[in-house]
């Protein structure tokens, strides 16, 4: 394998600490139990995804197993050291597009195989305050406009300097300054989709509970992006969450608008709001999501978002239209035995010019096996009115963790 950006950060980590421990020799038995008496985990995702997709000749079917190997030092004055390392392997014949293999015939399916440094951090944390540096997971906010992309083999992390104040008097506070994107395409840079993004990024996210069933928050997502300008933006938002018995509602409100060299000049909104009854045995939720147009001309952006999440599993919708986007939902999730199941219905409209994009129904079956072991059965299919063309996805997925 080909020395890399993340093999180099990693080695300059373990070098880094090497360094420590000899400039401090009285001290080289308590560091060297930091690795001693860390902590080793192995776990496999094996999925299989059937993409079908009108007006591509042949439907999409990708075999594939990832391999994650990660370690967790003990804590040595408050600090540890996390590495993590992912293999993301074809099995049997690669019939499916990458954004970098070009098989054009089949519809794409964003696992391209590799192997990668996921995660390589150090951390010092005590009980009022925590830091780390290096490649991280980023999960902020339900990762609505900051998320690790986790559903994808590939996960995305940051290179980054984090700093999380947790909350002791109610209010909580998180600040992460990002240098690096490294995005879900894998290890093989593509024309289409670049591996990862230079960036000089902000993040902040501030949580003020009101009360034990009612919490605020506000946010401010400052990006700036040397590979991919035109998601340079600058985006400013609160959100509420509140618990009222068996009903439950959420809501946020944030506004965007161009940054740094951004070449367009625009501003957009994004809405949501989400009511939920918790009937037994099932929960039923109403929601609307709403992200806005400025004219026609640009639309409210969420590049670092878990996109996947959010207006629908299909993932038509992972670059907003410059049209904008506005989802109406329904969601029905509950248990029935060991299996958890999940059904959502989405309607897809325009924020500008009246246009009707298309609907979509997805569903989710989860077992647990065993302890260490869960099978997912996951479907979506988007029908399409003015937006892209009719696609159905199948997913099979298998989770192994040791």
């Amino acid at each position: 394998m080909k020395t890399s950006y993340q093999v180099k950060l990693l080695a300059a980590a373990v070098i880094g600490f090497s360094t420590f421990s000899a400039s401090y020799a009285e001290e080289v038995d308590s560091i060297s139990s930091m690795f001693s008496d860390g902590k080793a985990s192995l776990s496999f995702r094996y999925r299989y995804e059937n993409v079908d997709q009108d007006g591509i000749d042949k439907s999409a079917n990708a075999s594939t197993l990832k391999t994650r190997l990660n370690f967790t030092s003990a804590s040595y004055n408050n600090v540890t050291f996390f590495t993590e390392m992912d293999n993301v392997t074809v099995v049997g014949s690669e019939r499916y597009r990458t954004p970098s293999n070009g098989k054009t015939e089949y519809p794409i399916v964003a696992d391209p195989d590799g192997t990668d440094v996921n995660q390589a951090y150090l951390k010092y944390k005590t009980d009022g305050f925590d830091t780390a540096v290096g490649r991280q997971r980023i999960l902020l906010a339900g990762q609505r406009f900051v998320g690790g992309v986790g559903w994808r083999q590939n996960e995305q992390t940051y290179d980054a300097l984090s700093f999380n104040l947790p909350s002791k008097t109610g209010i909580s506070v998180s600040y992460n300054y990002l240098w690096k994107i490294n995005r879900i395409f894998g290890p093989e840079n593509s024309a289409a989709q670049a591996k990862s993004w230079d960036s000089n990024s902000h993040a902040f996210l501030a949580k003020y509970d009101l009360s034990k069933n009612h919490k605020l928050s506000a946010y401010a997502y400052i990006l700036d992006f040397e590979d991919a300008v035109a998601n340079s933006t600058s985006t400013y938002g609160i959100g509420y969450k509140g618990n009222f018995g068996i009903v439950t509602l959420a809501a946020d409100y944030a506004s965007q608008s161009d940054n740094a060299d951004n070449p367009t000049d625009y501003t957009a909104d994004y809405v949501s709001a989400e009511l939920g009854v918790k009937l037994k045995p099932a929960t039923v939720s109403i929601g609307y999501e709403l992200l806005g147009s400025d004219d026609g001309t640009a639309a409210f952006k969420t590049p670092l978002a878990t996109l996947h999440k959010f207006q629908g599993w299909a993932d038509k919708f992972l670059k907003t239209p410059d049209t904008g986007i506005e989802d109406t939902y329904v969601k029905v999730a509950g248990k029935v035995g060991k299996v958890s199941l999940v059904a959502v219905y989405h309607d897809f409209s325009s924020d500008e010019g009246g246009l009707d994009y298309g609907s979509e129904l997805d569903f989710a079956a989860t077992y647990p096996l065993h302890k260490n072991i869960t099978a997912q059965l996951k479907y979506a299919a988007y029908n399409a009115d003015s937006f892209a063309t009719d696609t159905d996805k199948v997913w099979l997925t298998m989770n192994f963790k040791f």
